[in-house]
């Protein structure tokens, strides 16, 4: 059986032009992925640090530079039709690629238990519940969420087109009930911050809460119809999506001392709505984030199994929620800024400087073991990243591609004298 007969969602292959999708639904879906909870906390805290005007700046830098990230991938995977774990592996090598695999996946797999995890024990809150209602409350919403991911992109893309516009609609109207009881944009302005960040630090935050998810919607990106829908779609997601997520947090901040807007819905009176924005915004990101760490582990083991991979990636991560991931959020958000921007790094480097914009059939590819080159660049983009005081997430990026391209020279320059040297 061929990879596109047993899962038409292609893990293991290209994508092919008969499967690809148009600017609106491939929008709607990272619109959908990019609208999460814990951004919201980013954008609180620096709402509380920065006037209104400073903290728009700091969001609109930040969120520029995340989407024209996002869209840089989503072209390459557009021309390609590869994700960022099929990528990996010209630029790790067949079985080096499993570092990227096992990044990829560990960090999904962690943001799966987080959201399983929040939305049992926000609504246990919400609705007054017995706090015994919480374990399985997880167990359900932990197999519930990965429904419309077993189904795969066209289940995605479903429940995108119906969640996004009714967050939209809720987001919308809780941003100009805030307004008026804060008394009017005026007031809002004036509002002057109770805590102090610089501005750099606030540009890291915004840039960093997702960037770890730049690189996994390459996972749709490749899907895009033309490179102009994959750049296009990218940055509605992230400029957009991510940058609506941001300025929400910091108004509940600034208004209520809450950046959560489930919290913000309930504070005006709106608590069936705060319930149906907590459905739809874990639901959203939740399936795509279980429908990436299928695609890393079908690559991983090379297995086109890719729906029962989502039900073990379900599994997984419902243990994790139980097991206290709530917890977590910050040292995992720390984690992931210094260990996923640099894989971005490097593919970029490796498919503008070794394959000169073109990759091969994955198929035909000769592929060695292990790309040298690939690794060390990697592992100096994550040193950089996590020593750097300075925008880690973009250093990381910067220091990888640079290092991949430098090392890649030295190698040919050690070749060409005949000195010897080790083929990665």
């Amino acid at each position: 059986m061929s990879q596109a007969s047993s899962d038409t969602d292609y893990p293991l292959s290209e994508v092919p032009a008969g499967a690809r999708q148009g600017l609106f639904s491939t929008s709607i879906l990272l619109f959908g992925f990019t609208f999460f909870t814990a951004t919201m906390f980013a954008g609180g805290k620096i709402g509380m640090a920065f006037d209104f005007k400073t903290m728009l700046w700091a969001a609109v830098i930040g969120n520029l530079l995340l989407g024209a990230y996002a869209a840089v991938l989503g072209v390459i995977a557009c021309r390609s039709g590869l994700n960022a774990v099929l990528m990996g592996r010209f630029c790790f090598g067949e079985t080096g690629s499993k570092l990227s695999d096992l990044l990829l996946g560990f960090t999904q797999i962690g943001w799966y238990a987080w959201g399983t995890a929040t939305v049992a024990i926000v609504l246990v809150k919400l609705l007054h519940l017995p706090e015994s209602w919480t374990i399985p409350l997880m167990v359900v919403f932990g197999f519930g969420f990965c429904a419309t991911a077993y189904i795969g992109y066209k289940g995605l893309d479903l429940l995108s087109r119906v969640a996004v516009p009714a967050m939209c609609a809720l987001l919308v109207y809780s941003l100009w009930k805030a307004t008026q009881d804060v008394g009017g944009l005026d007031a809002l302005l004036a509002v002057q911050p109770k805590e102090s960040m610089g501005l750099n630090m606030a540009i890291t935050m915004v840039f960093g809460t997702f960037v770890s998810g730049a690189i996994q919607a390459t996972n749709w990106t490749r899907f895009a119809a033309s490179t102009r829908v994959a750049g296009l779609s990218s940055l509605v997601g992230f400029f957009i999506g991510n940058g609506l997520m941001i300025v929400a947090g910091a108004y509940g901040a600034i208004v209520y001392q809450q950046p959560d807007i489930v919290e913000v819905l309930v504070l005006q009176g709106l608590s069936m709505a705060a319930v149906v924005m907590l459905f739809l915004n874990v639901w959203t990101t939740q399936d795509n984030t279980i429908y990436n760490f299928a695609a890393a582990g079908c690559n991983l083991i090379r297995s086109d199994r890719r729906k029962t991979m989502t039900l073990v990636g379900a599994g997984i991560g419902t243990v994790l929620a139980i097991a206290g991931m709530y917890e977590m959020l910050i040292p995992f958000l720390v984690l992931l800024g210094s260990l996923i921007p640099p894989l971005g790094g490097v593919i970029v480097a490796d498919y503008l400087y070794v394959h000169k914009g073109r990759y091969p059939k994955i198929a035909e590819a000769k592929l060695p073991r292990f790309n040298a080159t690939g690794l060390l660049a990697y592992a100096i983009g994550t040193a950089c990243a996590y020593f750097s005081p300075w925008l880690p997430p973009l250093i990381g990026i910067g220091a990888a591609f640079a290092s991949y391209i430098l090392l890649g020279e030295l190698q040919r320059l050690l070749k060409s004298t005949n000195l010897p040297v080790r083929s990665a």
